[in-house]
C-alpha cells in the first residue's frame, strides 16, 4: 500500500508524517478545556484531533468484583467504572467538537468502543477511525467499522503478530481498502527501550499496510527516531498541562512539545532522501576546499619532486592526492613556484 487519504490529507512514505494529536480524556469533564486542545494542536501544527468514543456504561460495568478493580500503575485503587466515569467524553460533546474543528481547518475523527460510537461518529459523518489497541481482538467492532468504508488506524498494543494479521483479514474483508497499522507499546507511559522501533518496517512487510508509531513516551525522541524506520503516521496524546492530574495528562505532550514534534519528525522525513552518492547543492560549493597536491618550496626546473617540496593540502586545486607516490618519481617540467597547484604539465613525464 503506497499511501491513503484522510480529509484530502495523503498519507504515506512519500508525504511528510501524519500527526494525530490525542485529545483522549485530557479534557478533564471540562469542554472548553477541550477547545482549548484542540486550538493549541491546530497552532502547533497537527494534521488531526482524535478523540475517544464511549460512556462508562459502554466500555465496562459497574462491579466490584476483583478483576474490575486496578491496582498500580496512574489509577491505582479505582475501578474501572470509576475511571472510564470520570475519562468519558459525553455523547453530546461531540456535535460541537466536531463543529470546533471545522472552524479551526483540522481534521477530527475517533476512536469508536462499541457500535453505538461508531453509530454516532456516522451520524457526524467522521473521515476516519482509530482502533485502540485494548479493541484490537474486538473484531466484531472492527468489522463494523470497517463496513463504513472509510480509512481505518489500528495500533497493535499487546497484539501478538497472529492477533495483527486477524485484526488486518478482519478489516480487509469487512470492506477496508485504507488502513496503517500503528507499533505500540500499552504503557503508560512507556519506557522508549521497550518500544523496539525495528517492529515498524516489518509491520509494514509483514501485512502489505503503511505503518507507523502510537508512542506513549513522555518526550519526542522515540516518535522522531521512527520517521527514520518507515513511520508515516504518529500519534501523541496532547494536554495543555501535563501536572493537571487528568486521567492521562501525566504521559501527554504540552504545546510547545507538539510544535516540536510536527517540527521535527518533518525534518526527518525530510532529511531520509533517496539513496544518493552525488555531490548535493550544499556540497558543491566546498569542493574546492578539499586536499589536493601542492608546491610548497620553490623548485627549479629539472629538481625531483619531494615529499620537503610537495605536500597534500587544502585547497584544492591540485592533483588529487591519490597521485603522490607517482609525482615523487618525477622531475619538474618547468620553474614552479611556492604555493602552486601542481598538474600533470608540471611534471617530466
Amino acid at each position: 500500500m503506497k499511501e491513503i487519504t484522510i480529509n484530502g490529507r495523503k498519507i504515506g512514505p512519500s508525504h511528510p508524517p501524519y500527526i494525530i494529536a490525542e485529545l483522549s480524556a485530557n479534557h478533564n469533564g471540562d469542554i472548553n478545556r477541550a477547545y482549548q486542545i484542540m486550538e493549541a494542536a491546530k497552532k502547533a501544527g497537527a494534521d488531526a484531533i482524535k478523540l475517544q468514543s464511549y460512556t462508562h456504561e459502554t466500555i465496562t460495568i459497574d462491579c466490584d468484583s476483583e478483576e474490575f478493580q486496578i491496582h498500580g500503575g496512574l489509577w491505582d485503587g479505582q475501578s474501572l467504572y470509576e475511571l472510564y466515569k470520570g475519562a468519558h467524553m459525553p455523547w453530546e460533546w461531540h456535535k460541537p467538537l466536531f463543529e470546533k474543528a471545522k472552524e479551526l481547518d483540522i481534521t477530527i475523527f475517533s476512536s469508536p468502543f462499541d457500535f453505538t460510537a461508531v453509530d454516532l461518529l456516522e451520524e457526524l459523518n467522521a473521515p476516519a477511525y482509530k482502533i485502540a489497541s485494548f479493541e484490537l481482538v474486538d473484531l466484531p467492532l472492527i468489522a463494523r467499522v470497517a463496513k463504513t468504508g472509510k480509512p481505518m488506524i489500528m495500533s497493535t498494543g499487546m497484539a501478538n503478530k497472529e492477533e495483527i494479521q486477524e485484526a488486518v483479514d478482519c478489516a480487509r474483508e469487512s470492506g477496508c481498502e485504507e488502513l496503517v497499522v500503528l507499533h505500540c507499546v500499552s504503557g503508560y507511559p512507556a519506557p522508549a527501550e521497550q518500544y523496539n522501533l525495528k517492529t515498524i518496517a516489518d509491520i509494514s512487510a509483514s501485512f502489505n499496510v503503511l505503518s507507523g508509531l502510537s508512542d506513549h513516551t513522555i518526550d519526542n525522541a522515540t516518535a522522531v527516531a521512527s520517521v527514520v524506520l518507515g513511520a508515516c503516521l504518529i500519534e501523541k496524546h496532547v494536554t495543555m498541562d501535563r501536572s493537571g492530574g487528568g486521567a492521562d495528562d501525566s504521559f501527554s505532550l504540552e504545546p510547545k512539545e507538539l510544535a516540536q514534534l510536527c517540527k521535527d519528525s518533518k525534518t526527518a522525513w525530510e532529511a531520509l532522501g533517496h539513496v544518493n552518492y552525488e555531490r548535493t547543492e550544499a556540497e558543491k560549493g566546498n569542493v574546492k576546499f578539499r586536499r589536493s597536491l601542492y608546491v610548497v618550496k620553490d623548485i627549479k626546473v629539472g629538481e625531483k619532486f619531494t615529499a620537503d617540496n610537495v605536500r597534500s593540502i587544502r585547497p584544492g586545486f591540485g592533483l588529487p592526492p591519490k597521485y603522490y607516490d607517482v609525482v615523487l618519481k618525477r622531475t619538474a617540467e618547468q620553474d614552479v613556484s611556492k604555493g602552486t597547484a601542481l598538474t600533470f604539465n608540471m611534471l617530466n613525464l
